[in-house]
């Protein structure tokens, strides 16, 4: 396309927005209301996503070793569980160590094992390398000498990790469907402002112009009303999750979870946001204008 015919082509859009202003402010509005609702639901389940991520990186395989094993006995068991497939690290946790997470937790009264009394074992902490390798991984560690008990959270965990995967996939599908409402409600309202200017097209038809040439006003307009529709719910989740962060930033103090920080988080939703509104915008005017050229 030369210079000037896009030149063209633009201004000749703004007139349209301009001319048909009741028809673009509700193409723009629709994509507002579609739009906030994506952000919001790319925001949580991109944070549940963060928050699932946390959880799962945070359970581990626990290894209770027998109290009559020795020292050599411990580390023979130690390089054993490192070489076992899909294991990522092992740290081992002294009875001492654990009695003192205990009393930590639990308050002082633990107090009282201390010494040959403490009824604690020594614990090797295993992590695997992703959270579905947790459950054959302990079911492997179970086989080997040396080895009391072991304990991962059993079915809890085997329960989170698919309830997890399920919030995952949900959210993703009600993302898909969102963006594909949103195409539905630009199409059909960039139909009605295409629908009064049939007269024109079919004018311009019939002095020769092309169906590009025709098209692409009306694909830079819907780009537009994408893009400003964009523009309003982008500010508004902004000015919405700083807020939000702020308040549940102090709630999760303490514990090993957090939410998403909003540099880069709101650049990268906003960008994505904008990017969406002007893709649908120009689909929908792309759906739209079909039916109307063929004269």
């Amino acid at each position: 396309m030369k210079p000037r015919t896009a030149k063209r082509h633009v201004i000749d859009s703004f007139k349209s927005l301009k001319r048909n202003g009741w028809m673009s402010l509700a193409a723009i509005s629709a994509v507002t209301v579609t739009l906030l609702l994506v952000g919001s639901f790319i925001a949580m389940l991109m944070n549940v996503n963060k928050l699932a991520t946390d959880i799962e990186n945070d359970v581990s395989v626990r290894v209770y070793i027998d109290l009559a094993a020795n020292e050599e006995q411990q580390k023979q068991l130690q390089s054993e569980l490192e070489t076992l497939d899909n294991v990522e690290s092992v740290e081992f946790s002294s009875r001492e160590d654990e009695l003192e997470q205990v009393v930590g937790s639990y308050g002082d009264e633990f107090n009282l094992f201390d010494g040959d009394d403490n009824p604690l074992y020594d614990v090797y902490i295993v992590n695997t390398d992703a959270p579905e390798n947790t459950a054959p991984v302990a079911k492997q560690i179970e086989e080997l000498d040396y080895v009391t008990q072991v304990n991962y959270g059993g079915a809890t965990a085997d329960n989170l990790f698919k309830t997890m995967n399920t919030v995952r996939n949900v959210g993703a599908v009600v993302i898909v469907a969102l963006i594909l409402t949103a195409v539905f409600l630009i199409s059909n309202t960039i139909r009605i402002t295409i629908f009064s200017r049939r007269t024109e097209i079919e004018i311009m038809k019939l002095v020769g112009a092309t169906n590009w040439y025709i098209r692409w006003p009306f694909l830079i307009e819907g780009a537009l009303i994408g893009l400003i529709g964009a523009i309003i719910p982008v500010t508004i989740l902004s000015f919405v999750y700083i807020a939000s962060f702020d308040v549940l930033t102090d709630f999760l103090a303490g514990t090993y979870f957090a939410l998403l920080t909003p540099n880069p988080f709101l650049y990268q939703v906003g960008g994505l946001m904008l990017a969406i509104g002007i893709i649908i915008g120009a689909i929908g005017s792309f759906m739209s204008i079909r039916k109307f050229l063929k004269v």
